[in-house]
């Protein structure tokens, strides 16, 4: 729902009634996560998409019939479901998907409360009952130390901000079950809680002609992206417009300085052992999620003999994506950036990096 995010906004202040359609469950293979979401306003404009384009002329439909009745819908499509199947979700998985009217004050003030806070760079967690022994749509905002709204009953509220909690730090988004008064292991009320974590790192080093292309489609792919050099001349704001910061230092001196964690990229482009070899022994100390390093195979050879005498291990080593990319045949610095990004989807995702046309079996894959 994150890219819904400046529709909702506008819609809440001019006061536009509007319904949620969201994705709670997929079995099998589905063109969207649990997480998607389509708005649907009553004058008929739509946002965002639960499908790719499968169902969303049924999902429309419901959205429009929720507004009149106030009611919140759990609707099934899926490949086995005749009308499902009429409605268009051809790839051969089952979704849930929950629609719910946002018209009641309640509704409408705590939406305002989660755009404003993901607006905000601060991490939220909205769980919503799907079904069972508790009101169908019923919220609960968990964010800063605090919980607003309720679910019904206090017990189940107190369990499912624990577990919202702790789906926050994973930056997961997912159904949990529970008891009717939040018991756990029982099966009496399923919660779909959407985590909003603040946007992952894209921590690119060496101001140069690539970097602007990879900032660029690190943005693209929702990472807050930091370029940073050590030359004042090469690391200005006019060079990297779409970046979300640009800093003038030394490149290991300002990794020791900001935060990084397990969702974090590090692309290093530097071409220079004087920045590179610091760098990356700080960066092979850190729990960062990818670390890819440009040079040619000779670069990268005399690269790890100088980590080696740096005291970086093998295991160390073995972290390094160097050259960094996969083998698309990239000329172009906007070419090479693609093959970066697609190295760090399929570093995430667990992808072979294999045309699909060759592969068989499933089409998305869990994260690693």
């Amino acid at each position: 729902m994150r890219e819904l995010l400046p529709e909702l906004s506008d819609w809440l202040t001019a006061g536009t009634p509007f319904a949620l359609a969201t994705v709670v469950a997929v079995r099998g293979s589905a063109p969207r996560a649990p997480g998607a979401t389509m708005a649907v306003t009553a004058s008929g404009a739509v946002a965002g998409s639960v499908s790719g384009g499968c169902v969303e002329s049924d999902v429309y439909e419901v959205a429009t019939e929720t507004l009149t009745t106030g009611r919140t819908e759990l609707r099934t499509y899926g490949i086995s479901d005749d009308e499902a199947f009429g409605a268009g979700l051809t790839c051969g998985g089952t979704i849930d998907v929950l629609v719910r009217p946002c018209v009641a004050p309640a509704d409408r003030e705590g939406l305002r409360v989660l755009v404003g806070t993901v607006a905000a760079g601060k991490p939220v967690a909205l769980a919503t009952v799907v079904s069972g022994a508790a009101r169908r749509g019923a919220g609960l905002l968990v964010r800063d130390g605090r919980a607003d709204g309720s679910l019904g009953d206090e017990g189940l509220d107190a369990a499912v901000t624990d577990d919202a909690r702790g789906l926050l730090a994973q930056g997961a988004t997912g159904s949990i079950r529970y008891g009717a008064h939040g018991e756990r292991r029982m099966q009496d009320v399923t919660v779909f809680v959407q985590t909003y974590a603040p946007a992952p790192r894209m921590l690119v080093f060496g101001a140069i002609d690539h970097a602007a292309a990879t900032a660029r489609i690190g943005s693209f792919l929702g990472y807050r992206v930091t370029v940073c050099d050590a030359r004042p001349a090469f690391a200005t704001r006019e060079r990297f417009p779409t970046a979300d910061e640009v800093v003038c230092a030394w490149p290991h001196t300002y990794l020791a300085s900001t935060p990084v964690d397990a969702r974090t990229v590090v692309c290093v482009l530097t071409h220079d052992p004087k920045f590179d070899v610091p760098l990356l022994a700080a960066a092979l100390r850190s729990p960062a999620a990818y670390i890819g390093v440009m040079g040619s195979r000779r670069t990268h050879a005399d690269r790890l003999a100088r980590l080696r005498e740096a005291g970086v291990d093998e295991a160390g080593l073995a972290r390094l994506a160097s050259p960094v990319g996969l083998d698309l045949g990239a000329r172009t610095p906007e070419e090479t950036a693609v093959s970066i990004a697609a190295e760090i989807i399929q570093h995430r995702w667990g992808g072979t990096g294999r045309p699909l046309a060759e592969l068989s079996g499933a089409i998305h894959h869990a994260p690693l």
